[in-house]
């Protein structure tokens, strides 16, 4: 999705109805630090505030997420390419998620089975040694590629200053971490806290 598109006409939108970054940002519960976000492209909406905003706008979702007024022709053909991009970001997602998790079954799976052969078979010392080595290469590599690409995957929202960021590597490795969170320091306030994990748009 073109959040700067989108971005601009939420901005057009509330300033056509005589609406402050603060006013709107006080009908929806949140800050105005979020709606500045939205309106420079620096991240979208969250799903559970799609609706009110377009309420407080006097928009349509589909426009919303179209970046512009839709007339009676025009507004099924979108709906229909809306629902389709977010269904293929939602899948894209996923395909990511996935590969991570194979990428570390395989090279867990390949140094337990090195890590075997050099503890169980009647084998040289040294050639034990370099199958542990080769054992302790391959799930290190394939725990950073997996890393690589899950970062990749996504942003990390921060909820101090509500603005969107991808971490460092070295961020990302080092952070205590649950399942959606994250902890990271925003480089936009420097604050460290515990960041939400979104879906990266396009």
């Amino acid at each position: 999705m073109d959040q700067i598109k989108i971005g601009a006409f939420i901005q057009k939108t509330r300033k056509a109805r005589n609406l402050t970054q603060r006013d709107l940002a006080e009908r929806l519960g949140i800050s105005d630090k979020t709606v500045s976000k939205w309106e420079t492209g620096s991240g979208l909406p969250e799903v559970g505030l799609m609706l009110p905003l377009c309420e407080q706008l006097g928009i349509s979702v589909n426009e919303l997420l179209s970046g512009e007024s839709l007339d009676g022709t025009q507004y099924r053909r979108r709906a229909e390419e809306n629902m389709v991009r977010l269904v293929r970001e939602g899948q894209d997602a996923k395909k990511l998620r996935a590969v991570c998790l194979g990428i570390n079954a395989v090279t867990m799976f390949a140094g337990i089975a090195l890590i075997l052969v050099a503890g169980l078979a009647e084998i040289p010392l040294w050639l034990r040694i370099v199958l542990i080595t080769i054992a302790v290469l391959i799930a290190a590599g394939g725990i950073a590629l997996a890393c690589i690409i899950d970062r990749e995957a996504g942003v990390f929202e921060c909820p101090v200053c509500g603005r969107q960021f991808v971490p460092t590597m070295k961020a990302y490795i080092g952070g205590m971490h649950t399942l959606r969170k994250r902890r990271l320091a925003c480089p936009h306030c420097g604050k460290t806290s515990w960041c939400r994990r979104i879906a990266r748009s396009e």
